[in-house]
């Protein structure tokens, strides 16, 4: 589970109708309409987090849901990180950090070559860029479908070169 076992997290495939995802997700959504104009909100909602192309995770600590992400497969043998949220009470726990290592694991077992996201331009986000950046995440061109937004940063991470 790449640091979530040592770390007591459990990392594991969950359905966004569950009650706690929902929560989390509300919550993610919510926070996202309160830093960013609707027209460059692109967090998916629990129905994006079903489709077929999102694997969707939940991340407990002592059985609770506390933070969530999800890659969605792009084309080219690329994911989208998607809806890394982690719950304000458990900011500063390693939570984030657990979910973004088992999902780049995860993308790594699929086969991906490259992971992409899409975060906030913002101060707001300074936190999550900054741990972007650490995993060797660096800015990139909009992609699939994504246009320039001022609002919108893109960022890249190649799995072939990444460590």
């Amino acid at each position: 589970m790449s640091g979530a076992a040592k770390t007591g997290f459990d990392i594991q495939r969950a359905s966004a109708s569950d009650p706690e995802a929902a929560a989390l997700i509300r919550r993610h959504l919510d926070q996202m309409a309160a830093q960013s104009p609707e027209e460059s909100c692109h967090a998916l909602d629990g129905s994006g987090l079903d489709a077929p192309d999102v694997a969707f995770f939940l991340l407990r600590k002592d059985g609770k849901a506390i933070a969530m992400g999800a890659l969605k497969t792009l084309q080219n043998d690329g994911r989208e990180l998607k809806s890394m949220h982690t719950a304000s009470e458990a900011r500063g726990t390693g939570a984030g950090k657990a979910m973004l290592e088992f999902l780049l694991d995860h993308a790594r077992t699929e086969g991906a070559r490259a992971i992409y996201l899409e975060t906030g331009s913002t101060s707001d986000f300074d936190p999550a860029r900054k741990l972007y950046e650490g995993y060797g995440f660096v800015e990139c061109d909009p992609f699939e479908g994504y246009t320039f937004d001022p609002w919108s940063l893109f960022m890249r991470l190649d799995l072939d070169r990444a460590t």
